[in-house]
C-alpha cells in the first residue's frame, strides 16, 4: 500500500519561490500562467500488514507531525493501491 502526500504553503503565506518560477515562465514565453504555488510531494510505501484504517491514521499523523510546518503549511493525502 502507498500514500501520496502533498504539502503546500497556506494560501495566506507568501511564496517567493513560486513567484520566481512565475517570472521565469513569463520570461520564456509562458504568458498564460498567472500564478505559481510551489510545494512538496511525497510517496510513502507502507507496511502491507497495516489495515486501511491504521494506514490512514499513520499517514495523517506523519504528515501532520513530520512533513509539514503547521504554522505555514497544509497537507492532503490519498491512499493508493
Amino acid at each position: 500500500m502507498k500514500a501520496h502526500v502533498w504539502v503546500m504553503l497556506k494560501p495566506t503565506v507568501l511564496d517567493p519561490q513560486g513567484q520566481t518560477i512565475l517570472r521565469a515562465l513569463e520570461s520564456i514565453g509562458f504568458a498564460a500562467v498567472k500564478d505559481v504555488r510551489q510545494g512538496k510531494f511525497f510517496v510513502l510505501e507502507l507496511d502491507s500488514n497495516l489495515n486501511p484504517e491504521a494506514a490512514r491514521a499513520e499517514v495523517e499523523r506523519l504528515a501532520r507531525e513530520v512533513l509539514t510546518n503547521p504554522v505555514i503549511e497544509e497537507f492532503r493525502y490519498e491512499m493508493v493501491e
